[in-house]
């Protein structure tokens, strides 16, 4: 091989080199594929890597170990979750329509084509601690931001709002699953409207202070 066909391989080599914010967005993207169809304890980091088009030595550089990588993963798409839920909350200042938005944040966040959802909503590793806590901070944080409105608008004490909220938390993971199971029997804006006038009935019952 020639100096300048060695040059040429040796160009095109470093071109395909990507910043290591993007080099690690692209193995996240690849793990969630393989741990969302397969769970977490059939996935293979050889498999991981060769969807991301890496060698394992590139992906142990990011991810030390498989539980890293997941840990990682459960990190972005709880945080993607809890965004969701806040954009909605602040979305309005009617309280109606803000119960409306929030549910409506819950069944987008399970219809999105990479199906995150199963991390967070059906992961197979619940019983590691890590993953709890993560798992955890998600329910809590959205249950935070709707006890705080919940509080100030409803004239309850802080425990009573938090109760609430985590039953309207609950009420709009489990429903929006079970409505993502059973898809095409009935729209996704009349299965929101649904539960978020069931959700509003019972809330509204507390005056605003």
């Amino acid at each position: 091989m020639t100096a300048t066909s060695t040059e040429t391989s040796d160009t095109r080599h470093r071109s395909t080199r990507l910043p290591r914010q993007e080099r690690r967005r692209q193995l996240l993207d690849a793990a969630r594929e393989v741990f969302v169809s397969q769970g977490y304890h059939a996935a293979a980091m050889d498999e991981i890597a060769e969807r991301a088009g890496v060698s394992k030595p590139v992906l142990y550089q990011h991810f030390p170990g498989k539980l890293d990588l997941y840990l990682a993963l459960l990190d972005q798409s709880v945080d993607e979750l809890v965004a969701t839920v806040r954009d909605a909350l602040v979305s309005t200042t009617e309280n109606r329509q803000r119960v409306a938005a929030t549910f409506s944040a819950y069944f987008e966040y399970v219809e999105q084509e990479h199906q995150a959802f199963r991390l967070v909503f059906e992961s197979d590793l619940s019983n590691e601690d890590a993953v709890r806590d993560r798992l955890e901070r998600g329910q809590r944080e959205c249950a935070e931001m709707i006890s705080q409105i919940v509080s100030q608008d409803a004239g309850l004490d802080d425990e009573e709002a938090r109760l609430l909220s985590v039953g309207m938390v609950g009420l709009a993971q489990v429903t929006a699953r079970y409505w993502l199971s059973t898809r095409g029997h009935i729209p996704r804006e009349s299965a929101e409207q649904l539960v978020a006038r069931l959700a509003w009935r019972g809330i509204s019952g507390w005056p605003r202070n």
